[in-house]
């Protein structure tokens, strides 16, 4: 039996998607995840103990694995273990994206230096410290501009800035944001420094892809409907096909396969965030790793003319079928995106406040095109809105005849839901002694 490494976070929304996948394929899947490793297998899932910020020690525990039982590929989901993942797969000669490149992928001013470099349009940026005086940066800059840190994702921390005044408080904000605990477990010097960049204005678009040896396989790109001019950038919906047109979509395919050969990406998933405007298209980012949450689902495939399935047994492929057979050496190109229209609302959070529960289920899940809803948080857990946060309600998943009527569906679902959440009770510290 084939044996594929699966790096995730130990609370990853993917990781059972990836072992349905896997028991289809006949793979055996091993995972590596950030967790202690003096625990005896709390998950029970006999999962190689790791920590992502001690990549050293990571690479070892796992190479020592591969001693025992020989890995036949490897599959990173999120930015964090990207860099382990592909020292692992050099270590083993196994195609991969080298440790180089996935670095520079998760560091937003690396990502910017090296588009810089290979002569992508990019916005004026200036990197700084966090702790010191942010005007040097707005003079090189101006505004609007846009405060980010540099190794976040899913858009936490990132905020418009229109004067100096917002500045201001913006880097208040990002300050309290990357002193929290969370990110402090991260320990992750780039969490010290920001990059403020100008404002691109334009349509946003995401793309998820396949690097071959260096040539970009297009699996979809995704139209994202809802203005992203902030102050905040909280993605919502992703619809594909895209309706940006044959032109502009080739205009972004090859603008992200130019970026990811800047980054020095080559081979295995990318997702890319891009805008379109009246000076072309401006690649925002472009990550070692596939799609992320739970958003995978909105995408199906199906093989391409000249290369049927043998194993009939499902008629389309999910994501993370078609991730574990690329990492086990079949070329992605053999299978493209289902011709359904097919879209995912990722669910905002209204308000700060503890979860208790929706209302609304049913009657959401009966309207037309809806293909499944999953709420992802739990009662009493306390939801914390964007810029701060880093999770979603959950997840609205639709399909139909175009993105259009698919984008109906995702919105009329959400519209019939009624989430419950109450106002957040502080403690305030004793003044007795």
């Amino acid at each position: 039996m084939r044996r594929v490494l699966l790096l995730a976070a130990t609370t990853g929304y993917q990781t059972r998607a990836f072992g349905d996948a896997a028991a289809r394929l006949g793979v055996e899947l091993v995972f590596a995840t950030d967790r202690c490793d003096v625990l005896d297998d709390p998950w029970r899932d006999a999962a190689i103990p790791i920590r992502f910020h001690d990549e050293d020690a990571s690479v070892e525990s796992i190479l020592a694995f591969a001693s025992r039982q020989a890995l036949d590929g490897v599959v990173a989901v999120g930015d964090r273990p990207t860099v382990i993942a592909s020292r692992v797969c050099e270590a083993l000669g196994l195609p991969w994206h080298p440790p180089e490149g996935a670095a520079a992928a998760r560091n937003k001013q690396l990502t910017r230096r090296a588009f810089q470099l290979a002569g992508l349009p990019t916005p004026a940026f200036a990197e700084g410290v966090l702790s010191e005086d942010p005007w040097p940066l707005a003079k090189r800059v101006g505004y609007p501009a846009v405060l980010k840190p540099l190794s976040l994702s899913g858009s936490r921390g990132v905020i418009r800035v229109n004067d100096s005044g917002e500045l201001e408080t913006a880097i208040q904000r990002l300050r309290a944001i990357l002193a929290s605990p969370d990110v402090q477990r991260e320990r992750n010097d780039a969490h010290e420094r920001v990059l403020l960049e100008r404002f691109v204005p334009g349509r946003e678009f995401a793309l998820e892809g396949l690097m071959n040896a260096g040539v970009l396989d297009v699996l979809a790109i995704f139209d994202k409907p809802d203005p992203l001019d902030g102050p905040f950038f909280e993605e919502t919906i992703y619809l594909t096909p895209t309706s940006a047109g044959e032109a502009t979509e080739c205009a972004i395919g090859a603008a992200i396969a130019k970026a990811a050969t800047a980054l020095g990406l080559v081979h295995g998933p990318i997702h890319a965030e891009c805008r379109v405007g009246d000076d072309g298209v401006f690649v925002l980012e472009v990550a070692a790793r596939p799609i992320g949450g739970l958003c995978a689902r909105a995408l199906r495939f199906v093989p391409r003319p000249g290369t049927e399935r043998t194993d009939r047994s499902e008629p389309t492929l999910s994501l993370e079928e078609l991730l574990l057979r690329h990492a086990l050496g079949e070329p992605s190109t053999a299978f493209r995106r289902e011709d359904v229209a097919s879209g995912v609302m990722m669910i905002p959070i209204p308000r700060r406040g503890v979860f208790r529960g929706v209302s609304g289920l049913e009657g959401a899940r009966e309207v037309p095109g809806i293909d499944d809803i999953r709420i992802t948080a739990k009662p009493d857990q306390l939801l914390v809105p964007l810029p701060e946060g880093a999770s979603y309600l959950g997840f609205i998943f639709a399909r139909g005849s175009d993105a259009m009527e698919v984008n109906g569906a995702l919105r009329q679902a959400h519209a019939t839901l009624a989430f419950s959440v109450l106002p957040e009770v502080r403690v305030l510290p004793s003044t007795h002694g």
